[in-house]
């Protein structure tokens, strides 16, 4: 028998210095003051205090951070500390590019310089960060050196001359990143390069030349890895830290630790990554990056018999069926429809998929161990997901999801199978909180009505450590808030008459205010119906007009309006988040709608049903909470230093007619607001001089 005894047993883990550290740097009079030269923040200091104590106890962690706490800091900090102490890794995840860029560009650095400016916390000056994208962004050298010796088999002309464009950069490129080549790249041709693939791997690569190995090797030895939401959930849903096996605790890495900021939206991006979408489009361009009868050019055509290319030909053939079946029927009148039955159509796609991997295998197993056969496998593998993904769809089998199928694209002809989990907490709860290591999740709005029950639940978190700092701004000084009180109801008869209603005050009130304003809408229709009434009454007056749904990103258009100075910029769905226009270019907030979600998308009517089915209120549980924290959300933009001062203008009168409205003004920073009306506007309109 073999027994315990002190020379077996593991030795205890690192003592980490971070709440001794942490309360040192943010006290009054501390590090931060006197290596920085920035004020104390009690609010930041307290946050600091919780998240070193919750990284100490590797607990969860629920942090509400006002506006001007400083959030960013008071988790950097002691996360840097712990890292370095314990020899782990830190992972922050972000929901915006905006936010991804300040830590990389301005908070890590200001950690940096606070630690070589304090002797005692030299040791951790050398501290290394790095940020992970997906795969498919960076260039990998190897695949680019194939597609050039293979190029008669995959190119015409001018996909050839695409090609030798990105070989040309790859000698000058520091990065290997795609967002880093202009014009972007050709989409066909980066798929044959880039290193989305499992033929990119240290046994066939050249690890000091491929961007993708380079990336992965800084990755291993950083302290400090910042991600995006959508490739967190991505690699988790891939299996994460036990994706090779480990069973030591961790998210994405053994022993890691995590911070979600902007975490308001971490239950919509789990509810994408753990779900289905197979699209026709992506399905057809799948196949014929293996073979294209049309062009005869594809990865295997050098391989590809007359067996071989009649399989992909043939499941080009049910495919086209297949969804334009769907497109017919299931989608015919509406772009969005819930799937809630077995047999909407025929498993047209099943066999011919069935054979296709059949012969991929074939000539996979011909060919020796190496990178083609590497890439040859991992293609069988995505065509058994595509048949996997398609049958589960049709059969509905996990009944925790929700199904259904939507039309998109600028000629809404791509359609795409969907599904999502009705209730993501239980998965949150299982891979992100029951990892065994700490999760802080952090905001400015995740509380409702002060208190953090609701989101706790939302996302499997209901044993977390949660606490509220509110903003130190001053906002009675500093803000006005407008409600107008004579704009018809959005909905009924009156749906008309508000348009214009809405198009007349945004018009007046974007006149009358020297700043820019933004104006955030909840539908891409309004937004449209009003720019075509109010865009020529702002061109008349020299004003900048911006808005979302052209060629330009939604970061691009937030830069040109912080240019402009004077511009107003309408926006839907992804504006009332994450943007930050500090001082006069954003001097007003105008929302023009309450954002509601629609009550009948998929997902909406599969949680509500839940929620009855438990006994619940689907207003008050749901689409109420989501609604008040969207609406602070949008409320934030405002407001972003401590010198700024504006107008939050509301031109939904529900706020004022219904019981919930209340709900809404209780959310505002500064609870007093001036009604308005047509004929008492001039009047009660006041802007900032």
């Amino acid at each position: 028998m073999i027994g315990l005894s002190d020379e077996t047993a593991p030795p205890p883990p690192p003592l980490s210095r971070a709440p001794q550290l942490a309360a040192k740097a943010f006290a009054e009079g501390g590090w931060i003051q006197d290596g920085l030269s920035l004020e104390h923040r009690p609010g930041q200091e307290r946050m600091a205090n919780a998240v070193a104590a919750a990284l100490r106890d590797d607990a969860p962690l629920l942090f509400e951070a006002g506006t001007g706490i400083g959030k960013s800091l008071a988790y950097l900090v002691p996360g840097i500390i712990h890292a370095t102490d314990c020899g782990r890794q830190m992972i922050v995840s972000t929901h915006t590019i905006s936010l991804q860029e300040q830590i990389e560009k301005k908070d890590l650095p200001l950690c940096r310089r606070l630690f070589e400016a304090t002797p005692e916390l030299a040791r951790y000056a050398g501290f290394v960060s790095t940020v992970l994208v997906g795969k498919s962004n960076y260039l990998c050298t190897s695949r680019l050196s194939h597609a050039l010796a293979e190029r008669a088999s995959l190119f015409d002309d001018a996909g050839y001359a695409e090609l030798q464009r990105i070989a040309a950069w790859a000698d000058s490129t520091p990065s290997g990143l795609r967002h880093d080549l202009q014009p972007p790249p050709n989409p066909d041709v980066w798929d044959l390069v880039n290193a989305d693939s499992s033929s990119c791997s240290r046994r066939n690569c050249d690890c000091e030349r491929c961007f993708y190995q380079r990336a992965r090797a800084r990755v291993r030895s950083a302290q400090v890895i910042v991600v995006n939401h959508a490739l967190l959930f991505s690699l988790i849903s891939a299996g994460g830290a036990r994706a090779e096996g480990s069973e030591a605790p961790g998210v994405l890495f053994p022993g890691d630790f995590v911070v979600l900021d902007e975490a308001h939206t971490v239950p919509e991006v789990a509810e994408e990554s753990f779900g289905l979408a197979l699209s026709s489009f992506g399905i057809e361009r799948m196949l014929k990056h293996l073979y294209n009868p049309r062009t005869q050019r594809g990865l295997l055509k050098r391989r590809a018999d007359a067996e071989f290319r009649q399989r992909v030909m043939d499941v080009l053939d049910a495919s086209g069926q297949f969804f334009s079946f769907l497109s017919g029927t299931m989608l015919a009148e509406r772009p969005v429809v819930r799937l809630r039955a077995e047999g909407i159509a025929e498993p047209l796609l099943s066999g011919p998929l069935a054979a296709l991997e059949r012969s991929v295998a074939k000539i996979a197993d011909a060919l020796e161990d190496g990178r083609e056969r590497d890439e040859l496998l991992e293609q069988k593998g995505r065509i058994r997901s595509i048949r996997a993904g398609v049958d589960e769809w049709l059969g509905l089998s996990d009944e925790g999801h929700v199904y259904w199928a939507e039309r998109g694209g600028r000629r809404q002809t791509i359609v795409t199978l969907r599904s999502a989990p009705v209730d993501v907490a239980p998965e949150l709860e299982r891979c992100l909180f029951g990892a065994g290591v700490c999760v802080v999740c952090t905001s400015a709005t995740l509380a409702l009505s002060g208190e953090m029950a609701p989101f706790a639940a939302r996302i499997g978190a209901p044993r977390a450590r949660s606490e509220i700092s509110v903003s130190p701004f001053d906002f009675e000084r500093n803000m006005r808030v407008f409600v107008a009180a004579d704009i018809p109801l959005p909905a009924g008869p009156e749906a008309r008459s508000s348009i214009e209603a809405l198009a007349d005050y945004v018009g007046y009130c974007c006149s009358r205010v020297r700043g820019g304003s933004l104006v955030l809408f909840t539908s891409y229709r309004d937004l449209q119906a009003v720019s075509a009434l109010v865009e020529p009454q702002l061109r008349s007056l020299g004003r900048p007009f911006l808005a979302q749904g052209g060629d330009v990103s939604r970061n691009e258009l937030t830069h040109r309006m912080r240019e402009l100075g004077n511009a107003v910029l309408f926006g839907t769905d992804s504006f009332w988040t994450g943007v930050d226009v500090p001082g006069d270019a954003l001097s007003q907030v105008i929302i023009a709608r309450l954002p509601f979600s629609p009550p009948t998308h998929p997902i909406a009517e599969a949680k509500a049903e839940l929620i009855r089915d438990r006994g619940g209120d689907p207003f008050g549980e749901l689409t109420l909470p989501e609604a008040l924290i969207k609406f602070r959300q949008g409320v934030g933009r405002l407001i972003r230093t401590q010198s700024d001062r504006g107008l939050i203008t509301v031109l939904d009168s529900r706020v004022l007619a219904k019981s919930y409205g209340r709900m809404f003004l209780e959310g505002l920073p500064k609870r007093e607001f001036t009604r308005l009306t047509r004929a008492t506007r001039d009047q009660a309109f006041r802007p900032f001089t």
